[in-house]
């Protein structure tokens, strides 16, 4: 075995911080400029008329995922957790609502795993705490 000489001196712990609690703080909402931008950066380009999806997905499509009565119990009698699993639940009903105005929503929130992170993220921060 090999041992490992440490010098010996006098050393104190800092307490224990109060402040925290141990969770993650949670992020602050995005005002809705940025989340325009954010779209506009990363998904612009896959819409053929980007300002009507625009106005889906800072609109329409957080307002019907609010009005879903499973996705309002969770957030009224669970943790965020589990919030969080009713509403992905309810955007995909939206989505699927939408299939037959927005194909191409439908098809990008199928097949474009970036994109549909990006929106379940997008609309659980603006619907959550609302």
């Amino acid at each position: 075995m090999i041992a490992i000489a440490l010098p010996d001196a006098d050393a104190e712990i800092e307490p224990v911080p109060t402040s925290g609690g141990g969770h993650k703080p949670h992020p602050e909402l995005d005002k809705l400029s940025n989340i325009v931008k954010a779209f506009n950066d990363q998904f612009g380009g896959l819409f053929s008329d980007a300002k009507r999806m625009e106005q889906r997905i800072t609109g329409e499509i957080p307002q019907k995922v609010s009005e879903d009565h499973a996705y309002q119990n969770a957030k009224k009698n669970s943790d965020r957790q589990n919030a969080r699993i009713e509403h992905d639940k309810a955007l995909k009903r939206v989505i699927t609502a939408l299939f037959s105005d927005d194909a191409q929503l439908f098809k990008q929130f199928q097949d474009n795993e970036s994109f549909r992170h990006w929106l379940t993220d997008t609309v659980f921060v603006m619907t959550y705490e609302e």
